[in-house]
């Protein structure tokens, strides 16, 4: 199994200081991460894309850019693209840059996104919300698949034959369709033989197995080989050396923040108890020591089977020390093992 780290590079007060840190500070910690993350031996970072000023991160591509000048063997990801209210061919380029820089280490993760703004800023109407991703991700993977594209839609300028440059190292320039519990979305990562990563940021995760073997009977009935075809679970996250140290450093801003888009979409307050019930064993927490860690994505593992794992380390304003900390924890005590144990059980 592959695993690895999102992040949205909050700029959130931090709920522990009462300090609140700039964009310039948290775009340089995320660099540090993201090198700390290849030299501990992680397989993945995602950076994601937001139009909100409590993230740092608008343009995921020119972050990955810095990260692939001081990494060496990590991949770089979005996590994700909010294709709906982006330009393909700008993202193509961008990401085939990256690839180029990296040594072929990119890829895109296209989403919807988990927020609008987007979608006001660059001129799109919120009624076009599902039409604007589907035209979008068909002339993505047309992008991909050839460097001179004729192409027609309702949403963007045609392409009538224009070359698309440059061209990337990786052939095709992986696409991971992201989704958040929507069947429809699964079923068109399915249908497309795309590779699919699921945020579990809530719940149970056993709720979700329903979602990923329907991608792969729909894919299988599409003539993919369901097999081959990857996919990740995405979840929440954070360790330290001890269980309550690490939910006790978490809590604070994860609380804040969930508590807060809470009040945006009708969620009730994050409690201390809800906190515990989802990094319990059932949950869908990780949160708590590297044992713990291990411990629940491989009993995820059992209900899923999946080839890929992604932590989100920062929900909201944490110590940058103590990311640190829990970066070298994940890739030196977590990932050795579960890869062992998931290569044996297969």
């Amino acid at each position: 199994m592959e695993l690895g780290i999102y992040t949205f590079a909050e700029t959130t007060r931090d709920p522990s200081t009462g300090e609140t840190i700039s964009a310039s500070e948290r775009l340089h910690d995320l660099l540090e991460e993201i090198e700390l993350a290849d030299q501990v031996g992680l397989d993945v970072f995602g950076v994601g894309e937001h139009h909100r000023p409590d993230f740092a991160v608008s343009a995921p591509a020119v972050v990955l850019a810095a990260a692939a000048a001081r990494t060496q063997r990590i991949r770089l990801t979005s996590a994700v693209t909010v294709l709906s209210s982006d330009d393909p061919v700008r993202v193509f380029q961008e990401f085939a840059t990256v690839d180029l820089l990296s040594g072929g280490r990119a890829e895109i993760m296209a989403g919807r996104g988990s927020f609008i703004e987007s979608f006001p800023l660059f001129g799109y109407a919120l009624e076009d919300y599902d039409a604007l991703f589907s035209e979008k991700l068909e002339l993505l993977l047309k992008l991909r698949e050839s460097e001179n594209v004729t192409w027609s839609g309702r949403h963007r300028a045609p392409l009538t034959g224009q070359g698309v440059y440059p061209r990337p190292v990786q052939d095709p320039l992986p696409v991971w369709i992201a989704v958040g519990g929507t069947p429809q979305s699964v079923v068109r990562a399915a249908t497309l033989g795309l590779p699919l990563a699921v945020a579990i940021i809530g719940g149970m995760p056993e709720h979700f197995a329903p979602m990923v073997q329907l991608y792969r009977d729909v894919a299988s009935r599409a003539g993919h080989d369901a097999t081959r075809l990857p996919v990740s679970i995405n979840s929440h996250a954070f360790l330290a050396e001890r269980s309550q140290q690490a939910a006790d450093d978490f809590f604070p801003s994860y609380a804040d923040v969930m508590t807060r888009i809470g009040r945006e979409r009708g969620w009730p307050p994050t409690t201390r108890q809800h906190f515990e019930a989802s990094r319990g064993p059932r949950g869908a927490l990780v949160v708590g020591s590297p044992q713990e860690a291990i411990d629940k994505i491989l009993s995820q593992h059992e209900i899923f089977g999946h080839q890929r794992f992604l932590a989100q380390l920062t929900v909201g304003s944490i110590s940058h020390g103590k990311v640190m900390r829990a970066i070298e924890l994940f890739g030196t005590e977590v990932a050795p093992v579960v890869r062992r144990e998931t290569s044996t059980g297969a």
